[in-house]
């Protein structure tokens, strides 16, 4: 079901809402305790769950939301779940670190992540819902000859685009590079439609698409879904920070519930706009290019080393 203001207006609704800001709160709390960075994920907040996900609200109004049929939505639920346990401790703790080790860094590596994440956050999750009866057709509706695609596509690229230029060092990163002017127009274009497809495709796909619709049909409540997706999203970060980390990683230490708390604090809130975004018009292709669009920026410096 699309998400609507009776939705955060409901029992249901404003109890999930309330949790999950004491869980989110506690997570910057902890992280404040421990002397690590608690402000970014307070302007975090204030700028991704909540102004940008009302932006998009706007944005998406009257928005032409496919339905999605989903059968026995608790199984596939729980099957999906089971899935992310194993995903996030299994194929992205360690099959990831294996493959990095495995293939010198480059345009082999490259590709060869780009397969691999494929593979775990589309083919087998898709194989999955498959599996139990469930259909990913539906999933891949574009909603691309809808005026107001365009409209919440534009409107959020360019807020997106601005924000990251403001508040990164991409823009100094790309100067440095010497490039001329249609080399990085270029340069953006290609790294957005990489990670359009490397974090946009693969974690909106296997998050938002696959288990967010599950659970809303489960669960019969979008807040709640957007809500609990977001944590289980943040959290099936934690292995890989964890483990596969280093001190110069964002967020690492080797103290575990703040590496917990950290992805928690910093991840939920973009998520929430993620979650947003795709209750409010079901269009995979329309995440997937903004999820890329908050990357492009900060990788197009790497992505011109990397491609030339």
């Amino acid at each position: 079901m699309t998400l609507t203001w009776s939705d955060l207006k409901s029992g249901k609704g404003a109890k999930a809402l309330g949790a999950y800001l004491l869980v989110w709160g506690a997570a910057t709390g902890y992280l404040a305790f421990k002397g690590a960075d608690w402000s970014f994920p307070i302007i975090a907040m204030l700028i991704f769950g909540i102004t940008l996900s009302a932006v998009v609200w706007g944005f998406t109004r009257k928005f032409d939301t496919p339905a999605i049929a989903i059968a026995e939505p608790r199984n596939q639920s729980l099957a999906l779940l089971a899935y992310v346990a194993v995903y996030a401790v299994v194929f992205v703790g360690w099959g990831m670190g294996f493959l990095k080790q495995a293939i010198p860094a480059g345009q082999a590596q490259e590709i060869a992540a780009l397969a691999y994440k494929l593979i775990i956050h589309v083919g087998l999750p898709a194989l999955i819902i498959l599996a139990v009866g469930g259909t990913v057709r539906q999933l891949l509706t574009a909603g691309i000859r809808s005026g107001r695609w365009w409209v919440a596509f534009i409107g959020m690229a360019i807020i997106l685009f601005g924000l990251l230029a403001m508040v990164t060092p991409a823009m100094a990163q790309i100067g440095a590079l010497g490039l001329s002017l249609p080399a990085a127009l270029l340069s953006v274009l290609g790294a957005w439609v990489w990670m359009s497809l490397e974090a946009g495709l693969c974690e909106e796909f296997l998050f938002r698409a696959v288990l967010q619709t599950r659970l809303d049909a489960w669960l019969k409540s979008p807040v709640v879904a957007i809500l609990l997706v977001s944590l289980v999203f943040a959290l099936a970060h934690w292995p890989g920070l964890y483990f596969r980390g280093t001190a110069e990683s964002e967020g690492f230490s080797t103290d575990p519930v703040q590496v917990a708390a950290f992805t928690i604090a910093t991840l939920t809130p973009i998520s929430i706009l993620f979650g947003v975004i795709w209750q409010r018009t079901n269009s995979l292709l329309l995440v997937a290019v903004l999820h890329g669009a908050v990357n492009a920026l900060p990788f197009t410096a790497e992505f011109v080393n990397i491609w030339g």
